[in-house]
């Protein structure tokens, strides 16, 4: 037994040691901001974009802030009753703020209004909400960049043609803008432009693919012009869809976002042209607006992040290389 007893007391203050450690490090986990960033999906390389600003505006803050980013989203940006999940368990965990882009304008506004409810400032970044009980609106202006790509077509068809319009998927408030954008501008601006065949391609790059090449095949007669495709995945989607059947050269696309396939699809006279956005300033100020509400300051309600059209003729400027890079 008097062997055994210098043993247990070992194993007593070694547990004791380990109890205090834990106490500290719960101690310096519950110390400082911590904010929750929470993007539509984090498979693809717009939010990886969005994720660097979040972090850099954290850093901008200064080491006395000690701001935390939790990064979280779904793996799809079909996954609506995913990322609810994701925000509920954020709130439970009582974080600082909650920095959102939202899947659904509509499936989403329970779960925001229960983020107001418990006193979270919370952020909308990218796409937009069906409520008003958030912070602050941290986005492109995506009707007008609807509205850059129609003039832009319109004025590579010489105002006349005929065309597709690749959407993205319903509930997808950015992406419905820029919809509405692009076909309310032909409308109005160019009589002589007409929308052939308009469809949703879902929110993959495969799935765009089977609508571009589907809609090719189904028009195959209609001596088409013209493509807009609205984002990222129905752009890259789309581009191969035209390049498989051959349609490169002869139907002029218009595409939205600036991923390496886009610009080089570009670069080698595939697509006329982009609408860029800038995904890196819409972490960094999504991050930055609830930071300064937490430092009791008032924030505007609406942060246009801005919007440009991406050219063969442009591209090496320093003003789109900046948004680029």
């Amino acid at each position: 037994m008097k062997k055994v007893l210098p043993i247990i007391i070992l194993l007593v203050v070694i547990a004791a040691v380990f109890v205090v450690i834990g106490i500290i490090n719960k101690g310096k986990q519950e110390t400082g901001l911590r904010i929750a960033v929470i993007p539509k999906a984090t498979t693809h390389i717009f939010w990886e974009s969005v994720h660097r600003g979040a972090l850099q505006a954290a850093k901008d803050a200064g080491a006395e802030a000690d701001v935390r980013i939790y990064w979280n989203g779904p793996k799809l940006e079909s996954d609506r009753e995913g990322q609810i999940q994701i925000i509920e368990d954020f709130i439970t965990q009582k974080v600082s703020a909650i920095v959102l882009a939202p899947l659904d304008s509509k499936a989403l506004v329970p779960v925001v209004e229960r983020i107001h409810d418990a006193s979270i400032p919370c952020a909308i970044i990218d796409s937009g909400i069906d409520t008003n009980k958030y912070l602050s609106f941290v986005a492109t202006d995506n009707y007008i960049g609807g509205v850059i790509a129609a003039r832009r077509m319109g004025k590579i068809l010489n105002g006349k043609g005929k065309i597709l319009v690749i959407k993205y998927m319903p509930g997808s408030a950015s992406t419905t803008n820029r919809e509405n954008g692009f076909m309310d501008t032909i409308e109005r601006e160019f009589p002589e432009i007409k929308i052939v065949d308009a469809k949703y391609a879902m929110d993959t790059v495969e799935t765009a693919l089977q609508t571009t090449e589907d809609l090719l095949t189904k028009n195959a007669d209609a001596g088409l012009n013209g493509l807009y495709a609205c984002n990222a995945s129905t752009a890259v989607g789309a581009l191969q869809g035209l390049r498989g059947q051959g349609y490169i050269g002869r139907i002029k696309m218009v595409g939205f976002d600036t991923e390496e396939a886009l610009l080089d699809g570009l670069k080698e006279g595939a697509i006329d042209s982009l609408v860029a956005q800038n995904p890196f300033k819409m972490g960094y100020e999504g991050v930055r607006v609830v930071l300064a509400r937490l430092n009791g300051e008032e924030v505007p309600k609406r942060i246009d992040t801005g919007v440009a059209l991406v050219t063969k003729e442009n591209l090496e400027t320093p003003e789109i290389q900046a948004l680029l890079k």
